[in-house]
């Protein structure tokens, strides 16, 4: 591991200005990612901003009915807090699928949007990867790729994003908040992860320098009846191959509104737009439902290994909305 400096902000001003003063620099939270990367050589910052003791920590009432979350609030919180937990249940189930305890006590909301990818070759320095070095090609497309994108993929990268939290935040239309040195931004989160294109190392929209503060979900009536469901290759904590975020509001039998996100089939969480128009309006049913599905798959560019992830997203889908429906009727 590079020798690097380290310092600890007291307040969002000092740690944008810490931050500011050396662009080799990297703000640290939990730090379960970032030091990952430190020690395999991903990421070799001569500087660690600490932000953890910054009062980032809480997580409020949002003046137009919504929840504020701050930044550093770490995953089990946000799990455990009882108004997320009340108002945007797949929030909760989405971060109790994502790691261990261990991890989750450490992990924080912020550094959870910003982890990189879990592409082997992102990770391995002896091969190339326009992410990890741009312009040396991308060992995914015509290597090890059955766990890769299928959804907003280019021939430049084919990764996909590991956060379960991201993609009930991405249905539930959070906007991030953040500070720069002139001043504050927000940015929804559907708009936060740039697209792949010949660009895959630019993953974000943050100005340089930018320190995330905390994220804001809107007032969402629907997200009360909503469900996380995660597919993962083993039992015990494992990113996720294809998992779903879905909110439902039935009414006489009709989808009043919908609410659908996916993750693991893109570089980004994946709001899934084609699907709610599908289903907004249309009779609850199974039928409707694939329907909903088949509308936002037929984007899909799967590779030799991994279109597997089609039908599994498919009935994921069909799965989770209709266990909502049935929960609507009762």
């Amino acid at each position: 591991m590079r020798e690097f400096d380290y310092r600890r902000a007291d307040d969002v001003a000092g740690a944008v200005a810490l931050l500011g003063a050396d662009p080799d620099a990297r703000y640290l939270g939990g730090g379960t990612n970032l030091v990952d990367l430190m020690k395999t050589g991903v990421e070799r910052p001569a500087r660690l901003v600490d932000v953890r003791s910054l009062p980032l920590d809480r997580i409020e009432p949002a003046d137009d009915g919504g929840l504020r979350i701050g930044a550093t609030v770490t995953n089990s919180d946000l799990a455990a807090h009882p108004e997320v937990r009340r108002r945007y249940p797949a929030l909760t189930q989405a971060v109790l699928a994502g790691a261990s305890g261990q991890l989750r006590n450490m992990a924080t909301v912020g550094g959870n949007l910003l982890q990189r990818t879990r592409c082997g070759y992102f990770t391995d320095l002896t091969r190339p990867c326009n992410k990890r070095e741009p312009g040396s090609g991308c060992s995914a497309v015509t290597g090890e790729h059955h766990n890769h994108a299928v959804l907003g993929a280019s021939d430049h990268c084919v990764a996909v994003h590991p956060s379960d939290m991201g993609v009930a935040l991405t249905a539930f239309d959070a906007v991030v908040s953040y500070e720069t040195a002139d001043g504050p931004g927000e940015v929804p989160l559907a708009d936060f992860y740039l697209p792949v294109r010949d660009t895959p190392h630019r993953e974000t929209a943050l100005p340089p320098g930018a320190l995330i503060t905390g994220v804001t979900l809107p007032p969402a009536p629907v997200a009360a009846r909503s469900r996380y469901r995660k597919v993962r290759e083993r039992a015990s904590y494992a990113f996720a191959i294809g998992s779903v975020a879905a909110a439902l509001d039935v009414s006489g039998g009709v989808v009043r509104d919908a609410r659908l996100a996916f993750g693991a089939v893109a570089s980004r969480p994946w709001r899934a737009r084609a699907a709610e128009r599908v289903l907004t309006g249309a009779p609850a049913t199974a039928e409707n439902f694939a329907a909903a599905a088949d509308a936002e798959l037929a984007a899909a560019r799967p590779l030799p290994h991994n279109g597997y992830k089609v039908t599994l997203m498919r009935n994921l889908v069909v799965a989770v909305l209709s266990e909502l429906a049935e929960e609507a009727a009762r």
